[in-house]
């Protein structure tokens, strides 16, 4: 097969900045042969993601539409301009097969339907509950993902609203390439100022309030009572913009700011394109939400072989294992929360147990390459029983 015989296929989004379900389609799509598919992406506007798919030297399509609210109506949606400029694109750019996030797709359904070609979507949320007038929608699109049983659940509602089988928990798989054991963090340390010695405990979350930053700060100042040495860091930023989400990450650094325990201790790194290396410069990686429907950064973490402490709502109750690759806690607990830190940055034996058990277990069960397979093998199978 030639480079113009390969398969086109679209993957839609709203989100155009680079948060964990970002991370992981770039990490999914890589590992698709490239002799066999050229990927697309369709995105609101200019953003990370867009220019990380350039550099990779993928097509971007910048298209202007908002995406759909939680109370969607599918017959109304499905008439918007939207609807008509994706078929468009499907036509135009010889598209073969459509991916979708949950607040494209209805827009992008309609539009593959008009066009006889197969969509798939993934449901990254548990809390997208379907409502009444919605559940029919649902059963349309040709195959569903959900990124954790978690979320499979969540979406499909107790009892169900549709058949089990037709939702397929697909976690998100990491880069093992990239997210690897023995990486160099000198430059995140450096960047830091804290020296190579020093006890680290890194948190990697963009500013939601539901990433639980006032739990870790909180956190921070159990163990450094305990451990007046021990340093804190933090990577990420307002990925999306959004103004609730600047007046939390407002509160969060005046905190760290004025606390005196806090200010000489905690650092906030702001957004790093790097996260590996802020991995690979940890001792110890945090994961303080109030809940996570899949918790990519565990998994990478635990792909650079350093052990977790992770709040247990959600997917890290699926990727982290209690005990022996990390711990889990509750959420909003911050003394749960401190109780393992302080006991691995004690514990370098033990840290170093926990982390190659974590790597053992991405390689296992998370990584990107199996993911890529699964997918694949899902569009191949569509294609095959829907020919264009």
């Amino acid at each position: 097969m030639g480079l113009a015989d390969r398969l086109n296929i679209l993957f839609v989004t709203t989100y155009v900045g680079m948060g964990g379900g970002e991370t992981s389609l770039l990490a999914l799509v890589e590992q698709l042969d490239p002799l066999r598919y050229a990927p697309h992406l369709l995105v609101p506007h200019d953003g990370q993601l867009a220019e990380h798919w350039r550099a990779r030297g993928w097509t971007v399509h910048l298209m202007p539409f908002r995406g759909a609210s939680v109370y969607f109506v599918p017959a109304i949606y499905a008439r918007f301009p939207i609807r008509q400029r994706i078929a468009h694109l499907i036509h135009a750019a010889n598209i073969h097969a459509i991916h979708s996030d949950y607040h494209s797709l209805p827009f992008a359904l309609p539009a593959a339907r008009a066009a006889a070609i197969p969509l798939v979507w993934t449901c990254w949320g548990w809390w997208f509950h379907p409502k009444r007038w919605q559940r029919g929608f649902y059963c349309q699109p040709d195959h569903t993902f959900a990124a954790s049983w978690a979320i499979k659940d969540g979406f499909l509602g107790d009892p169900p609203f549709m058949p089990p089988e037709r939702v397929e928990v697909l976690p998100p798989g990491v880069d093992t390439e990239r997210f690897r054991p023995g990486l160099d963090g000198a430059i995140v340390r450096a960047d830091a100022g804290v020296s190579a010695d020093t006890p680290l405990v890194a948190l990697i979350a963009r500013f939601q309030d539901v990433k639980g930053h006032d739990t870790f700060q909180d956190m921070a100042r159990i163990v450094a009572r305990d451990l007046p040495d021990a340093r804190f860091i933090v990577a990420g930023e307002n990925v999306h913009g959004a103004a609730a989400d600047t007046a939390y990450k407002q509160r969060i650094l005046h905190t760290a700011q004025t606390d005196p325990l806090l200010r000489e201790r905690l650092i906030y790194l702001g957004f790093r394109a790097d996260a590996e290396r802020v991995m690979a410069a940890a001792d110890v990686v945090v994961c303080s939400s109030d809940f996570e429907s899949y918790g990519m950064v565990n998994v990478e973490a635990m792909a650079c072989a350093k052990p977790v402490v992770s709040t247990r709502r959600g997917g890290p109750s699926e990727t982290v294992a209690d005990g022996e690759t990390g711990f889990l806690v509750d959420p909003r607990d911050p003394a749960a929360l401190a109780r393992p830190v302080i006991t691995l940055l004690r514990d370098p034996g033990l840290r170093s147990r926990m982390g190659a058990a974590g790597r053992a277990r991405v390689e296992a069960r998370f990584s990107a390459r199996s993911m890529a397979e699964t997918f694949a093998a899902r569009i191949e199978s569509l294609l095959r029983a829907k020919p264009r």
